[in-house]
């Protein structure tokens, strides 16, 4: 019984999933309707058909109208051409479903797990992929917990690669940014002529100080001078910020000014941060050929953790710089309460004045283990912060505190004791100045006769003239309407006299005894 109620289940699903086999098959369960040889519905369906009793098996073909019939069972009535049955695999993955999307899950899991495992040890996929990310992608590397039990996973930080064409590039470039205040329009002008080289970028940023007719008054010059039109590697910060020297204000607008070189800058090697007080005393040639034997990743930046006086008068205390918040610079005030070292990271502190690689510069805007931010926030209550962000973000960082290089490329002249800024130059430290080899010196008054005294002895320029040097012979017999076309053809330096100052400079900082030892100390 159960044997004839299955069969007729079968056949009945294929009755219903299969229409004209349906009009090819009748299945009844009256035996007297199929005992009359005479019905004209069954005479519809041929001459011959066979009868299948589905307890005992087929039985031998009959004529359709002399059917046999078994008393309370089940007859089937089918034509001289049955459709032949499924074979038995496809009757046993019909029975379990469940089979086919198994199946599928492994195979669409299979070739997931190949394509991860071969895209991730193919230089060719990783090498790709490098070159088309717009974003920092984050990867996980598993090393042993330090129990030695089970792994756990970390963060990986992810090298930057040097700018596009850095390596390949015979001479650097330079990225500046030339900061005053008001009444600083003409010395800013004055310092990027003296600075000037159609290879480089500059940002001229006057002050909120300063007012709005001065600032356009810089920008109108900039715009209206031909050479500084020709090339397009000037600019003149038009959003001006409120800085104060004391203050975190001081910090943000040198990350402004390196953020904009970062998004127009185009391709440059170096950033070099100075003021309207500051002045060269080499040329452009004399640097560029200098720097074009250097590793592209050297940090110049004074920096020591012998913070000592400094912990109790600038760490521990907490200031507010309303020049955060206020569009009128006034002086900054101190809360009452005080604060501890911190010792999630080490302070280090030095000069303000620095030269920062290309790849620095990116890591403190995009941080992308976040210690540019914590920093940042830190200092951002920290008396004279410039002194001391930049000093603690690269050496608490291990990618970068071995690229330091311990000096500020500044010749400065301090009181005795010290106070908080250097006092002026003058025509008195003219000798020291050219003996300490430095590319740069400050601070200097507006004007000073000792500028005067620098352009004619040491840079040979006139007072109002660029530099002589390659690229102005390029750009007088220059026929193009390129106005890349003289860059592109200076390959060759003219470096002097202070070309061999800066030499000696650079050679006795790092071949002193211990250099590699001596970084971030």
């Amino acid at each position: 019984m159960f044997a004839t109620s299955a069969s007729l289940v079968l056949q009945s699903n294929s009755l219903l999933h299969h229409p004209t086999e349906a009009r090819q098959s009748i299945t009844t369960r009256s035996p007297e309707y199929t005992r009359d040889p005479d019905t004209p519905f069954l005479s519809r369906f041929g001459s011959l058909a066979q009868v299948t009793d589905s307890d005992s098996g087929p039985s031998e073909p009959k004529a359709a109208g002399g059917a046999q019939s078994k008393a309370g069972g089940w007859w089937t009535m089918e034509t001289k051409q049955p459709s032949p049955p499924p074979p038995p695999l496809l009757q046993q993955l019909r029975r379990r479903k469940w089979v086919v999307p198994l199946l599928a899950c492994f195979f669409i899991s299979s070739l997931l797990i190949s394509a991860f495992v071969f895209s991730s040890s193919s230089p060719f996929f990783a090498a790709s992929s490098l070159s088309r990310q717009a974003l920092l992608l984050l990867s996980f590397s598993q090393i042993p917990s330090p129990g030695g039990d089970e792994p756990h996973f970390v963060e990986s930080k992810l090298r930057l690669p040097p700018p596009s064409g850095a390596s390949a590039r015979p001479v650097p470039r330079l990225a500046y940014l030339i900061s005053g205040s008001a009444g600083d329009g003409d010395s800013i002008r004055r310092t990027l002529r003296a600075l000037y080289h159609p290879a480089n970028q500059y940002v001229l940023h006057l002050d909120l100080e300063a007012s709005a007719a001065e600032r356009l008054e810089l920008a109108t010059v900039i715009r209206g001078d031909p050479v500084y039109t020709r090339f397009g590697n000037v600019r003149v910060v038009a959003r001006a910020n409120l800085v104060t020297y004391r203050g975190p204000t001081m910090v943000s607008n040198t990350l402004h000014a390196a953020a904009i070189l970062l998004k127009e800058g185009g391709e440059w090697d170096w950033f070099i941060n100075l003021s309207a007080s500051d002045y060269p005393l080499i040329t452009q040639d004399d640097l560029l050929y200098t720097l074009s034997s250097l590793p592209r990743d050297l940090n110049f930046i004074e920096h020591t953790s012998d913070i000592g006086w400094k912990e109790y008068h600038r760490a521990r205390p907490l200031i507010i710089d309303p020049g955060l918040y206020s569009m009128h610079k006034t002086d900054l005030f101190w809360v009452t309460e005080k604060r501890s070292v911190p010792t999630a990271f080490k302070l280090f502190t030095g000069s303000a004045w620095m030269m920062l690689s290309h790849q620095f510069i990116e890591f403190c805007l995009w941080g992308w283990d976040n210690l540019p931010r914590t920093v940042l926030m830190y200092y951002a209550n920290f008396l004279s912060s410039p002194e001391g962000y930049f000093h603690t973000v690269i050496c608490n960082v291990p990618e970068f505190r071995n690229t330091t290089v311990n000096h500020d490329l500044h010749f400065i002249s301090w009181d005795n004791p010290p106070k908080q800024h250097p006092h002026f130059l003058t025509l008195d430290d003219f000798t020291r100045m050219v003996d300490s080899n430095a590319p740069f010196a400050r601070k200097f008054g507006r004007d000073d006769p000792v500028l005067d005294k620098i352009d004619e002895a040491l840079l040979g320029r006139d007072r109002d003239g660029f530099v002589p040097s390659a690229w102005c012979d390029a750009m007088k017999t220059n026929t193009s309407d390129d106005p890349h076309y003289t860059v592109q053809t200076v390959t060759e330096l003219r470096p002097g006299a202070g070309a061999q100052r800066l030499n000696a400079l650079i050679t006795d900082l790092l071949s002193a005894d211990g250099f590699d030892e001596k970084h971030c100390i």
